[in-house]
């Protein structure tokens, strides 16, 4: 079925969001305004908005330390990002979770993970809870190739099969793990084949395509949603940044990055399929990225008035009460 052209305008929004987003916080990073570490996800735009596409807004989602753009994907606020990257109390986290620790139950993100890995368990209960109240929704769980070899990956696909949850398990194989090359970890060349070994359907698709995205997710969603139970799936993509800012990135050349960016830059992709079609006109486009530049610019003007949270509340919010 054609998707929509207006669906289609609002995915790639959404990718042109998370890219300015991503953009703007490097930038910052840099310019020292942003407290810690944060981890870029500029090139995997199509994986987010891909995936989430194909979510309601009461199905749930659970991510990495690099997942700003799982969250703008799912809905986030952009106020609320920016806050808690600046640590302020406007923050989704009032400023104590940082780059990596935003949630917003409110939306189902059950947060991003500074563990690696540790979004999987939290997804299983995620769906255990579906089962037990007999809804329809599904939880996704975002994870990169060099989470996949860790051990509560196996555990929970395990135990997911057995269980038939309805989850569906996104793995981002970005062909780095931190600084390990995809090759020098798996002896496979696609980490959906182990899906077989648990019982449960994997596919592999092009993860910068975002309607390839957008159509595995779909069949996966409708088998979870009807009592199918979990499904892995591959999205094939690349980081074009370094697995952190400041990143000296040895392990591979400039040049591999600038020929990835040129030939397979999702968002790039997208828009000029979406020209080609007619779905997209300059006017469109220039006005597209203009709302997302001034909302972002909104969102940095409320982080910056925004206080600090005060060092009396730190340990608020840890237990919950009544």
């Amino acid at each position: 079925m054609t998707l929509p052209a207006q669906d289609q305008l609002e995915i790639y929004r959404k990718m042109v969001t998370i890219r300015q987003f991503e953009t703007l916080a490097g930038q910052l990073h840099a310019d020292q305004k942003l407290p810690g570490f944060i981890h870029l996800s500029i090139g995997q735009e199509a994986s987010a908005a891909g995936v989430c596409s194909c979510l309601r807004a009461d199905d749930y989602l659970t991510t990495t330390h690099r997942g700003h753009g799982h969250m703008i994907a799912k809905g986030a606020d952009l106020n609320k990002m920016v806050a808690e990257l600046f640590g302020k109390r406007g923050g989704y986290c009032k400023g104590k979770g940082g780059s990596m620790h935003i949630a917003d139950f409110e939306l189902g993100i059950l947060g991003a993970n500074g563990v690696v890995a540790g979004g999987l368990p939290i997804v299983a209960g995620a769906g255990f809870s579906i089962k037990l109240r007999r809804t329809d929704q599904v939880a996704v769980c975002f994870f990169g190739d060099g989470a996949a070899n860790r051990g509560p990956v196996h555990e929970v696909m395990n135990l997911a099969a057995v269980w038939k949850l309805p989850v569906i398990f996104v793995v981002e194989n970005n062909l780095y793990a931190s600084t390990t090359p995809f090759e020098q970890a798996l002896a496979i060349e696609t980490i959906s084949v182990r899906a077989a070994a648990y019982g449960m359907p994997g596919t592999t698709v092009d993860g910068n395509d975002v309607l390839a995205v957008r159509s595995a997710t779909q069949a996966a969603v409708e088998r979870a949603r009807n009592g199918g139970g979990p499904t892995l799936l591959e999205n094939k993509t690349y980081r074009l940044r370094g697995h952190f800012e400041g990143d000296p990135q040895k392990y591979r050349t400039p040049a591999e990055v600038d020929q990835w960016q040129a030939q397979n830059d999702p968002v790039d992709r997208f828009e000029r399929t979406l020209v080609q079609t007619g779905v997209l006109s300059a006017e469109t486009r220039q006005k597209i990225k203009e709302d997302v530049a001034q909302r972002l610019e909104a969102a940095v003007a409320f982080a910056e008035e925004s206080p600090h949270p005060e060092p009396a509340e730190a340990l608020d919010d840890l237990w919950a009460t009544g």
